[in-house]
C-alpha cells in the first residue's frame, strides 16, 4: 500500500486537516501523515476581541475575518457550518492520521494550532507540535537562508520522512 501524506501551509494547512478528517470517514484513502504549517483550523477565532487590536505581521484579525468569511459565504463564528469546512469544530479526532503543526508564537494561529495539537493528543492520534519563538505567519517564505527557517524546514522534513519511510 502506498504511503501518502497531506499537508499545506495557513489555509491549505486547515484544508489538509479537514481532507485528513474526510479521508479517516470515508475509509477509501488512509493518509499515513498529515503536515500542517502555521494552518487555518478555527473560524471561531475571529470573534476573539482580545486579538483585534495586535498587530500581527502578514495575517491580523481583519484578514482573517475577510479569508474565514469568504471560504464559508457565512460569518466566521457561527454556529452551524459545513461539516469538514472547520477543522477545530470536530469533536473527535480519534484515528486521524499522525501530524506535525508548526506554529510561530506571534502568529495569528498559535492558540488554534496549540490547542489542535493538544487534542489530537488526548485522542491518542501522535502529533508533534514545533512551536517558533518570535515567528509570524508566513515567516519561512522571505529569507530560506536564516538558519530559524532551515531548522523549520528540516523538522518538516524529518516528520515526513518519518512517516513515509518508515
Amino acid at each position: 500500500m502506498p504511503h501518502i501524506a497531506i499537508g499545506g501551509a495557513s489555509a491549505g494547512g486547515g484544508l489538509a486537516a479537514a481532507l485528513a478528517q474526510l479521508a479517516h470517514d470515508r475509509q477509501a484513502i488512509q493518509p499515513v501523515f498529515q503536515l500542517l504549517v502555521y494552518p487555518m483550523l478555527d473560524d471561531r477565532t475571529v470573534l476573539r476581541s482580545d486579538l483585534a487590536g495586535q498587530h500581527y505581521i502578514a495575517w491580523d484579525q481583519k484578514s482573517n475575518r475577510f479569508g474565514w468569511e469568504s471560504y464559508l459565504s457565512l460569518p466566521g463564528g457561527i454556529d452551524d457550518v459545513p461539516e469538514y469546512a472547520v477543522p477545530a469544530r470536530r469533536a473527535d479526532l480519534s484515528g486521524l492520521p499522525p501530524a506535525w503543526i508548526g506554529v510561530g508564537t506571534v502568529d495569528l494561529f498559535h492558540d488554534e494550532a496549540v490547542a489542535y495539537a493538544e487534542r489530537l493528543k488526548a485522542c491518542a492520534v501522535p502529533c508533534e507540535i514545533e512551536i517558533v519563538p518570535g515567528a509570524f505567519h508566513g515567516f519561512d517564505v522571505f529569507d530560506p537562508t536564516i538558519s530559524l527557517v532551515q531548522a523549520f524546514r528540516r523538522s518538516q522534513i524529518a516528520a515526513l520522512r518519518k512517516y513515509l519511510f518508515p
